[in-house]
């Protein structure tokens, strides 16, 4: 019954195991220790300058410094980008998976066509967005021109981080909707046939059969949402290079390991790294915050 032997049976499972923790030491975990290590020295990434362990001293200066408020402002935004992009999108993308799921006719074609931006990335989309907004001759600046208006949004401080939120919702939202539909079509028949003939209507059976059904696929496209949107900073360089008030805490991170000079706002990636650290927590923080709650909807419902 034990062609290898009893002992060899027993730990047969963590060795399958074993190739798989390997490589999420190496490439997940292992990674994480070093930033977390290079947040306490002066690394700058720069071959052959020397560096140093430093104590805090990137944290006091994320916390006590002349661009303290920058800091402080950039995760103030990323957390209400984070808050917008997730609600949106959630509610967006439930909406349209419920009219994909309706057998819609060409609703082949409309979820394709939902599903490109994220076949596309990050920075096509967003070049083409930024493209769509050019105030010299871009479609929109041509729209608006016939009215006297202008499309000078990315370059505005009053809209262009809700421009960021609004393409960010459009060029995710081929996830949340994927996900959804897989839950809707997962949903037994019987239970709306079953409500039918009890007479239930529409919104009766969404409240009733249909939202308490997707509690847990819910719960994921929240989560996703939620860590996706706090880490994101692609968008952001693409769009403004975190000017006009958009630079959200992955774009600080990414301006001050590579975006200038030793010394300067670049090429310190211990600070990068100290900063990185900083949006880990905030992150876990949210997203277990957000699990807890999520979590205890599922039981109730």
């Amino acid at each position: 019954m034990y062609p290898f032997g009893k002992k060899w049976h027993r730990w047969a499972p963590y060795g399958f195991l074993l190739p798989a923790l390997i490589i999420y030491i190496a490439f997940s975990f292992g990674p994480s220790m070093v930033s977390i290590i290079y947040s306490f020295t002066d690394i700058s990434g720069v071959a052959g300058v020397k560096w140093h362990f430093i104590g805090l001293d990137n944290y006091k200066e994320f916390f006590h410094s002349g661009r303290t408020a920058a800091y402080l402002a950039s995760a103030k935004r990323t957390v209400i980008f984070s808050f917008a992009v997730t609600i949106v999108q959630t509610a967006i993308g439930l909406l349209l998976a419920i009219i994909m799921n309706s057998k819609l006719k060409g609703h082949l074609f409309y979820r394709s066509l939902i599903f490109m931006p994220v076949v596309l990335g990050v920075t096509v989309f967003g070049l083409i967005w930024t493209l769509m907004f050019n105030p010299m001759d871009g479609p929109v600046q041509k729209l608006l021109g016939i009215f006297g208006g202008s499309s000078t949004f990315l370059g505005s401080y009053d809209v262009a981080f809700y421009i960021v939120i609004f393409i960010q919702i459009w060029g995710s939202m081929g996830y949340t909707v994927v996900i959804f539909l897989a839950g809707l079509q997962a949903i037994p028949g019987d239970l709306y046939e079953a409500g039918h003939i009890d007479g239930a209507r529409a919104w009766q059976s969404f409240v009733h059969i249909t939202w308490p059904m997707l509690a847990s696929t819910a719960t994921v496209n929240l989560l996703l949402a939620i860590i996706g949107s706090l880490q994101t900073y692609d968008v952001v360089f693409v769009l403004t290079q975190g000017n006009f008030n958009t630079s959200v805490l992955g774009y600080e991170i990414y301006r001050a390991a590579f975006g200038g000079t030793p010394g300067a706002l670049g090429l310190r990636q211990g600070f990068a790294s100290a900063v990185a650290v900083i949006q880990f927590g905030i992150v876990l923080v949210i997203a277990v915050i957000a699990q807890y709650y999520l979590r205890r909807r599922e039981v109730q419902l």
